[in-house]
């Protein structure tokens, strides 16, 4: 990629000055560029500082050049608004480096300004139009206000009883219950610790957080174990028997670059050993960090800046085996970017999360999920807000597999320095309820409730004393459930459950018909004095084709029965009409003749009173039979109540055993 801006007539002057500002640096300077050739990025920023302020306006060039270096120095060590400052000065005095955009859009970006970074983005993509960063830049700036608008599920919550004043990063969880957390901070108890020239912080060491027998975090401690050193070890990564730790290890030197290197430590009695280097690549120059056992055992992953890459920091993986580590793999440009990806957590064979600033994201880094399909393309996804911010967001690790852990954030903290924070992802929960009840609407306890799924689901539960279930379903399901018990029809139901993620519960009840006794067909309606059906009546009729489509061995009488007014012989002629064209509709819905038999029984079998009309009205008892001795001692209002109740249509079974033999 060409980083340079077109000079066009202006240059040759602007070398020549150049020429001219290198043949009289100041010592000072000298030694901030020193500073930061060798990573010592706070010290340099800081020296650069003294020395801008100490330059002349007039040197235009060279407050510049100091500009955009102090800035850059800045951005290393996370300290935005100064690097936004220190690209705006080197904008200011004209440094012809159009990568100063490409940057300052960055730094915008991580500080939420995302009209502002697109405009710079759009600046350097005019001298380098084919970019992506700077594309995948303005994508992001573009979907993280619709992100943080419709954010996931999951709850974000900052540790207070894990962070400190300093800076805390890469939790990761361990132990057969996941009831460890070891992570880096750079708190220390010694007043005296030197301040590491990189970061101005001081050196990280391990610290360690266990659960209690309640399940309850305890206060974090420091490892006293000779894993911890003066120097710095951070990003630990665990075999699944707990036992074997790798881990990023940056030594220091005054003259040298600053690499970091892979280190692992075995425990024994209860005890990090010393670290010793992963002999992963054979010179000491390439930068190796952030690694990550695959559950499994048998691939080391991790982040190097090594030649060959796709640009920045990249993620390879390595075999292990009997000790030995095989060739770098680069996991090719489905993770990679020419920006910076980075702490990778290997979560199953398939699924990998990392950190990146080259895929389109909130700003900074942000947290990723990637998986691989069947012909090995990793699919990478965003993981959104608000587990993303416009800070930077790294370091996840897992409780298993459930989607609740812990990552890292500098989110909030003006000084840019990261701390730990939770998540977790609500579980959803869908249920169905209800009760299975005879017609009569009395519970039935001991019924059988029976629901098979296409999740696989086939579970039988018994209702309680008052007639109650309780069932727990998953989303997007469908669902056959089937309510029964001795004495009675079976009676069955059909559920889509939701596809949308939230919580759910559906309310199903049941009633169910008796089989040793007639059973009143609710809401059949006759034209006056006439044996045709109303409309009205489908709705009802209908129930009935189901229910003797949910019972096939069951063959049933259609009886209807009318008031005591007209004559004995014209009531049982109208009554047997009305049955028939009952079952003339169940015939045209399906249901065989010989399971249907009609019954005219006119006014000779008045109602008896169950315990629910007995209820409904208060004039009546349980077991009143509506005759018509009866009915001429009621109040005329209540006598057309009576003569309502005994003008009905009843089903009673007359055999379970149809076709059976």
């Amino acid at each position: 990629m060409n980083d340079k801006k077109h000079l066009f007539q202006t240059g040759l002057v602007f070398i020549s000055s150049l020429i001219f500002f290198f043949s009289c640096k100041s010592a000072k300077l000298s030694e901030a560029e020193e500073k930061q050739k060798i990573g010592e990025y706070y010290e340099a920023a800081s020296i650069y500082r003294k020395v801008y302020t100490k330059t002349s306006p007039t040197k235009r060039d060279l407050r510049g050049y100091i500009a955009y270096h102090m800035a850059e120095c800045n951005r290393m060590i996370n300290n935005t608004d100064k690097a936004i400052s220190g690209y705006m000065n080197a904008l200011r005095y004209n440094y012809p480096d159009s990568i100063i955009n490409l940057r300052l859009g960055q730094m915008l970006q991580r500080k939420g300004r995302y009209a502002e970074a697109i405009k710079q983005y759009d600046s350097y993509l005019a001298y380098n139009p084919s970019s992506q960063l700077a594309f995948n830049g303005i994508e992001g700036c573009n979907n993280a206000p619709q992100w943080k608008k419709n954010p996931t599920r999951y709850e974000v919550k900052h540790m207070e009883k894990f962070n400190s004043r300093r800076s805390e990063f890469s939790p990761m969880l361990t132990g057969e219950k996941y009831d460890q957390l070891y992570f880096a901070s750079s708190r220390t108890k010694d007043k005296e610790a030197k301040l590491n020239a990189i970061t101005g912080q001081h050196n990280n060491n391990f610290f360690l957080v266990k659960q209690d027998e309640k399940g309850n975090w305890l206060a974090p401690t420091e490892l006293e174990d000779e894993v911890n050193t003066e120097f710095d070890e951070g990003t630990p990564s665990f075999t699944t028997d707990g036992n074997t730790m790798y881990y990023t290890y940056c030594s220091q030197d005054e003259t040298s670059n600053r690499t970091s290197e892979i280190y692992v430590s075995n425990r024994s009695s209860a005890k990090w050993g010393k670290g010793s280097r992963v002999n992963i690549v054979k010179d000491s120059i390439t930068a190796l960090g952030h690694p990550a056992i695959s559950p499994d055992g048998k691939y080391l992953y991790f982040v190097s800046d090594a030649i060959g890459g796709f640009g920045g920091k990249d993620i390879y993986r390595c075999k292990i085996a009997g000790g030995e580590t095989g060739p770098m793999e680069n996991l090719g440009e489905d993770i990679n970017t020419s920006g910076d990806e980075m702490f990778p957590y290997v979560r199953d064979s398939i699924t990998l999360y990392f950190a990146s600033n080259g895929h389109p994201g909130m700003g900074g880094l942000d947290l990723f999920k990637a998986t691989r399909d069947s012909t090995g393309i990793w699919n990478v996804e965003n993981l959104e807000y608000p587990i993303n911010s416009s800070s930077d967001d790294f370091g996840i690790t897992f409780e298993g597999k459930k989607e609740k852990g812990f990552f890292s954030s500098n989110r909030n903290d003006a000084r840019g320095l990261d701390h730990l924070f939770s998540f977790e992802k609500p579980t959803i929960t869908v249920h169905i309820e209800g009760f299975v009840n005879d017609v009569e609407e009395y519970p039935i306890e001991n019924a059988t409730v029976r629901i098979v799924g296409r999740d696989g689901l086939n579970e039988k539960v018994q209702t309680k004393k008052d007639g109650s279930y309780h069932v727990e379903l998953e989303r997007d399901i469908k669902y056959v459930m089937m309510a029964s018990s001795q004495g009675y029809l079976n009676q069955n139901y059909e559920l889509h459950t939701s596809p949308e993620e939230k919580n759910e519960t559906y309310i199903v009840d049941f009633y169910l018909s008796p089989i040793s006794k007639p059973v009143v067909i609710e809401n059949i309606f006759y034209d006056f004095d006439k044996a045709t059906l109303r409309p009205e009546s489908k709705k009802a009729l209908d129930e009935i084709i189901k229910m003797l489509n949910d019972n096939p061995n069951v063959t049933i009488e259609l009886g209807a029965h009318t008031d005591r007014k007209g004559t004995e012989q014209y009531n049982e002629r109208l009554a047997q009409k009305r049955a028939q064209s009952v079952v003339d509709y169940l015939i045209a819905g399906g249901i065989a003749k010989d399971r249907l038999e009609a019954k005219g029984y006119g006014e000779s079998v008045p109602k008896t009173i169950n315990k629910k009309m007995a209820k409904q009205y208060d004039f009546l008892k349980e077991g009143d039979v509506l005759s018509e001795e009866f009915i001429l001692k009621l109040s005329p209002e209540q006598q057309e109540i009576a003569d309502q109740i005994n003008r009905r249509t009843e089903f009673k079974v007359m055999r379970t055993n149809y076709n059976l033999f």
